[in-house]
């Protein structure tokens, strides 16, 4: 085996340690288990896994769970910190919220009632949890698509308070119920090119009727039909931008396609947090000439 094929089979082995902890978040998750997992030296996995990720095991378990955790507490108002404590493997509250604030510089508390996101966006050490990826992109026809839609004008820090208003909204009407509607986004910016206060991303809700007036910033927009390359991103949303650059830079210039003049947008199949982070289901859209 050359170098570069032994380094990616040792990669792959620790990825799938990751999977596996974003999988099993409910169990224990003890050394020896997670180095059976990778079909490494118990005596030598700690290390292992530590330069690989950046961070300790012990360190990624509680951060992945305390990141859930904050999805649970934003996205599930009537759920009790008390319950959400003990999903995240802490015996208490108090020991919950110690950790909770450490990691986010917000309690439990403050962070459901008014979330800074910036601390979950930033590199906190957190590898990604993907699955499979392997860019079978296929070109389809698009309806056209009325939208309810929440324009967020700002870094990409800010963005899930964004969405977390466009949820609130979503709950208080009926014009694009989240249970039985789609939901979009739509990127007008590349995150890593833009300035932060550049950045542009619209929240979408499928219109089955009219949009209502509301007080709530909500404007009705419409996705335009057409041909579009869809390619379907497996895991978590933070690394949707490995899909995004593979269709760019790798299926486009083999396909001969031209690219029509609407930015790429998000088909958000299975979202956090009525799944986890891992089984999320995202489909990207590159519209076609």
């Amino acid at each position: 085996m050359t170098n570069d094929t032994n380094r990616h089979a040792y990669d792959r082995r620790l990825a799938l340690v990751i999977d596996y902890i974003c999988s099993h978040l409910h169990e224990e998750l003890s050394l020896d288990h997670l180095s059976a997992v990778a079909g490494f030296s118990k005596f030598h996995f700690h290390r292992q896994f530590t330069a690989y990720a950046g961070i300790t095991v012990a360190q990624f378990v509680k951060l992945t769970r305390l990141k859930r955790a904050a999805y649970q507490l934003a996205f599930e108002p009537t759920r009790l910190v008390i319950d959400i404590a003990l999903d995240a493997g802490f015996g208490s509250p108090e020991a919950f919220s110690r950790s909770f604030k450490e990691a986010q510089g917000q309690t439990p508390s403050e962070f459901r009632r008014s979330p800074e996101w910036g601390h979950w966006a930033k590199d906190q050490g957190l590898p990604t949890s993907t699955r499979s990826n392997s860019m079978n992109s296929e070109i389809v026809h698009f309806e056209e698509t009325r939208v309810a839609v929440l324009e967020h004008r700002g870094s990409p820090e800010t963005l899930m308070s964004s969405v977390a208003r466009f949820i609130e909204w979503r709950r208080s009407c009926q014009d694009s119920p989240g249970a039985t509607s789609r939901t979009f986004g739509i990127v007008y910016d590349d995150p890593k090119a833009a300035k932060p206060e550049d950045f542009r991303f619209d929240i979408c809700g499928e219109l089955r009727r009219s949009l209502n007036a509301n007080g709530a910033g909500i404007v009705e927009k419409v996705i335009p039909g057409g041909r579009c390359a869809v390619a379907r991103h497996l895991g978590s949303t933070d690394a949707i931008g490995e899909t995004v650059h593979a269709m760019y830079a790798k299926w486009l210039p083999q396909s001969g396609e031209q690219l029509r003049d609407f930015p790429c947008f998000f088909h958000y199949i299975k979202r956090m947090p009525a799944v986890q982070e891992h089984e999320q289901v995202t489909d990207v859209y590159l519209p076609l000439r």
